[in-house]
């Protein structure tokens, strides 16, 4: 199966916080890490459809943080080749559970970018500035009177890559709402909805990091 690249839904997945009063995709940036970084906990879902292989799959996923401690978690519903997996990290190593197999795959942090199933740098899940480094960010327009307008940002990496990312911020809660990403022919490879977002749930990193005891383990 295709990779389903994470990596360009980054900015979508450090997009948590205000950004009150923006004017340009830097202020949104600096609101979103600002705010990011003050947040106890965060967590949210992502679902819609992505392209793997040649065919439009149905994508599902919870990821859950703690922006303080860098730990984070990625569980998977869809698509059926990683229903069940759980990806969880920390500052040191990213450990992916595979459930068809009950095995967790340790590796560390650095080499992490580019696992089974999925491409993502956790090590920067939760530095939004330092992340972002690495992409050219534009807000492309707003919408909608005040109180209730909706920013769009467009993310594209500095390292040549055509791919792009859409992310859709509301100023209605000043969350992420929708994330596209679109080849350089401009088709689109994955239409995400942002829904149960949640900051200061109580999250605490032993459950965020919790994955079954009986697994073997296998280092990478």
């Amino acid at each position: 199966m295709k990779k389903l690249s994470l990596t360009l839904l980054t900015p979508a997945l450090l997009a948590l916080g205000s950004v009150a009063g923006a004017q340009t995709a830097q202020d949104i940036i600096s609101r979103v890490d600002a705010t990011q970084k003050a947040a106890r906990d965060v967590s949210f879902r992502l679902i819609g459809n992505a392209t793997l292989d040649t065919s439009s799959q149905k994508i599902d996923m919870t990821i859950k943080a703690i922006p303080a401690q860098n730990v984070a978690r990625v569980q998977f519903a869809a698509p059926d080749a990683l229903a069940d997996n759980v990806v969880v990290a920390d500052r040191n190593e990213i450990r992916q559970y595979l459930y068809l197999t009950n095995q967790i795959t340790v590796t560390s942090a650095q080499k992490a970018a580019s696992t089974a199933g999925l491409s993502l740098d956790f090590t920067q899940l939760s530095n939004t500035a330092s992340m972002l480094g690495s992409y050219n960010v534009k807000l492309l327009g707003t919408s909608g009177s005040a109180g209730k307008r909706l920013f769009q940002l467009e993310a594209t990496p500095k390292t040549g890559g055509t791919d792009r990312t859409r992310v859709w911020i509301t100023e209605a809660g000043w969350r992420p709402t929708r994330i596209q990403v679109l080849n350089s022919a401009g088709k689109t490879l994955a239409d995400l909805n942002v829904s149960n977002y949640r900051v200061n749930a109580g999250l605490t990193a032993t459950a965020i990091k919790a994955l079954p005891k009986d697994a073997q383990i296998i280092r990478q």
